[in-house]
């Protein structure tokens, strides 16, 4: 469906009858459908309407090859030759996919992007199965060479965490549940 026809259809409530819309020189009614042979309006669009849904999450990165092999030391499956490529994707469970593009790529289609002052462009939180897994992981990364915010240590909203810094400096959050204080 077009866009065109989404927002017709969002608008007055159900399926474009006519594209034709009325002309400039008849006034819409309050209420009414700017599109003839519309039914008024009845509210706003409603999730049960809603096509829009949560598919992926997109990065950019300045450095693809740093970035895929610090993913793919976390466990993220990028297919071979993903160093080299402009955009890669990895599979998430639950059908979500990992997506991230070089500053180059972005450029291509936005030619007025540009990459934020700093550190920190967004932040993902990893659940590892054990507090000592946080710990093992956080070890093999930054053995690894990767940077750090905060080393593994237990919060006071009882869990096991630690803050690494992937090579354009987001934040990865390794977290596990401590076990329940007996």
């Amino acid at each position: 469906m077009r866009a065109g026809a989404v927002m017709r259809e969002s608008l007055c409530g159900g399926p474009p009858r006519s594209a034709r819309p009325a002309p400039p020189s008849e006034a819409v009614p309050p209420g009414a459908c700017p599109i003839p042979s519309r039914p008024p309006r009845r509210g706003g669009p409603t999730v049960d309407r809603m096509s829009a849904r949560f598919d992926a999450i997109g990065m950019v990165v300045s450095d693809m090859a740093a970035s895929v092999a610090f993913y793919r030391r976390l466990g993220f499956a990028f297919p071979e030759g993903a160093e080299t490529q402009g955009h890669v994707e990895a599979g998430l469970p639950g059908g979500l996919r990992f997506m991230m593009d070089t500053e180059e790529v972005v450029r291509s289609f936005h030619t007025e992007w540009r990459p934020p002052a700093g550190e920190g462009r967004t932040s993902l939180a990893l659940r590892c199965d054990s507090p000592a897994d946080v710990d093992a992981l956080f070890g093999e990364m930054t053995a690894a060479g990767s940077r750090f915010e905060l080393k593994p240590f237990d919060a006071v909203w009882g869990q096991r965490y630690a803050v690494l810094l992937d090579p354009d400096g987001n934040g990865v959050d390794l977290f596990a549940p401590l076990p329940a204080a007996e």
